[in-house]
């Protein structure tokens, strides 16, 4: 799953960040950190773990890149997920 190093990834499930998939804030502008699946109207849609969000996210990769197996998926998201900001600890 190697990126462009300018790509940008929704900072709660690691999608790759594109003009039409960009969440919205409060006032109706475009996130530039979030998706439109994680982020709406300036709030998380999901009240979720950042395991419950690995779980959602494992299927669509997989589907995504099927080369790689759910195994695979979860244990690099378990990596990458922490250093993500929604689940980074302070």
């Amino acid at each position: 799953m190697n990126a462009p190093a300018d790509m940008k990834f929704c900072q709660s499930c690691a999608m790759p960040l594109s003009d039409d998939v960009l969440g919205t804030e409060k006032d109706g502008s475009k996130s530039q950190e979030y998706c439109q699946y994680c982020y709406k109207d300036g709030a998380f849609v999901a009240d979720c773990t950042m395991e419950q969000m690995i779980e959602i996210c494992v299927p669509f990769t997989v589907e995504a890149h099927p080369e790689m197996s759910a195994e695979q998926v979860r244990a690099d998201m378990q990596q990458y997920f922490p250093q993500l900001k929604r689940w980074k600890q302070a």
